[in-house]
């Protein structure tokens, strides 16, 4: 087993982390040298399970990982096509939005064209543990690898994501029938796709559309029906009025605000990002519905306002309950294939509470700067990227403010680390810069 330590470990690489590690370079590159992501995976594909040949991003090119801070920037988007030598050809689509793919390696480029900066592939965190100094004072954090080797840290940044949301009513279900967005693309492959598969896709909203369509096409044979609790399928709320609220400039009015009216921007923003589908899409899925009804076939359905209530096996068939929001009418519904675009946990992710617990945490809370209130004396400290919605808004695990809050982040550090180098004694100062603390 082998241990290690750096200044700053950022967990997970990526949009959040990746554009910290921009953020590293280009304002403090008296850290980059001391800053390392790690990434559980042997390379950085972003939304893997749901990286569709021709799904389109939801947001502009110029909300990459660093155009909002730096319109200059090398790390740019634009100049990442330029690399690629498509830059011509993507202004010629006179779109605002990439494909998907193209983001996904967009990010990958990113991480291979950081200079200072390291990304270490397959370096999947298992636990983190506090470390406390000689005075009782939170010193550090040492992060555990599968397999056993450890990382100590100074500075530690959760960008890991939030966890896929797998509804309890389909937990005694056998895994290889259950699909969740986020594995879609891993797993279909094992499907085989010459069966005349019955397929439920569970959900309202982008991804259970996309799931719909993705099935149609991987399982050419198969019969898919949409379950969801809405009324039905809703285009995002996206006027430009609403999108001024994903503005990076939007987060310290939110964090001012009080909890009631936390809740109510919220609740009224909750269209503009989870429960609609892009415009493209819903008129595309409004048309294959459109064809199936006129050729006859029935061979595509969909049922609003239904509950599954109950998901059991009956041999080799899945046997779904559905209930009808309506009258409450139960019927049951056999199946061979659950696709769920259920979404995510809306509460911190297991590594967060994980970490929490075992520092004694009763809250989850951060500051305006994302740093985690650690509820006692530290020399260390702890940021949580993506999982603030409840404070921070709706953008927060969006690509939107990224690069407003890389900078932010990386400027606390530098301030913190600062504040410290002023407090310590000088001979400890000077074993820290030789990297024995």
């Amino acid at each position: 087993m082998a241990h290690r330590n750096v200044e700053l470990l950022a967990v997970g690489a990526g949009p959040a982390n990746l554009a910290l590690a921009v953020a590293v370079e280009e304002l403090a590159p008296e850290l980059a040298g001391d800053t390392l992501l790690i990434e559980r995976e042997h390379d950085i594909v972003w939304q893997r399970g749901m990286l569709l040949p021709d799904a389109l991003s939801q947001v502009s090119f110029l909300k990459d990982l660093v155009t909002m801070r730096n319109p200059c920037s090398r790390f740019s988007f634009v100049n990442f096509l330029h690399s690629q030598e498509r830059l011509d050809a993507f202004v010629n689509l006179a779109s605002f939005v990439p494909y998907r793919s193209e983001i996904s390696e967009y990010l990958q480029w990113v991480a291979d064209e950081l200079a200072t900066v390291k990304v270490e592939y397959g370096r999947e965190c298992t636990s983190v543990e506090a470390v406390n100094g000689d005075d009782g004072e939170l010193s550090g954090w040492l992060v555990t690898l599968a397999g056993g080797d450890t990382i100590g840290c100074r500075y530690l940044v959760i960008g890991a994501g939030r966890d896929a949301h797998v509804p309890a009513v389909f937990d005694g279900l056998p895994a290889e029938r259950v699909i969740h967005s986020t594995q879609y693309t891993q797993r279909i492959a094992g499907v085989r796709a010459d069966l005349p598969h019955r397929v439920a896709v569970i959900g309202g909203a982008q991804s259970a559309a996309e799931l719909f369509g993705a099935a149609l096409r991987d399982l050419p044979e198969c019969k898919p029906t949409m379950i969801m609790r809405s009324i039905g399928l809703n285009g995002y709320e996206s006027s430009k009025f609403t999108n001024e609220l994903y503005y990076t400039s939007f987060i310290d009015e939110f964090y001012e605000s009080s909890p009631e009216a936390r809740q109510q921007l919220l609740a009224e923003m909750y269209r503009s990002n989870y429960g609609g589908l892009s415009p493209a899409t819903l008129d595309g899925l409004y048309r294959q519905f459109y064809q199936d009804r006129r050729s006859g076939q029935e061979r595509l359905a969909l049922h609003p306002m239904t509950d599954v209530s109950a998901a059991r096996m009956d041999g080799e068939e899945i046997v779904l309950t559905l209930v009808d929001r309506k009258s409450g009418a139960e019927r049951e519904m056999r199946t061979d294939l659950v696709l769920l675009g259920t979404g995510f946990v809306r509460e911190m992710p297991w590594a967060v509470k994980a970490l929490a617990q075992s520092i004694g945490l009763d809250e989850i809370n951060v500051s305006r700067n994302y740093r985690l209130d650690l509820g006692r004396p530290a020399t260390a400290a702890c940021y949580l990227q993506g999982v603030n919605e409840a404070t921070h808004g709706i953008a927060d695990s969006l690509l939107s403010v990224l690069a407003g809050r890389s900078a932010e982040i990386t400027q606390d550090i530098v301030a913190h680390r600062r504040t410290r180098s002023l407090e310590i004694p000088a001979q400890e100062r000077e074993l820290a810069l030789a990297g024995a603390v």
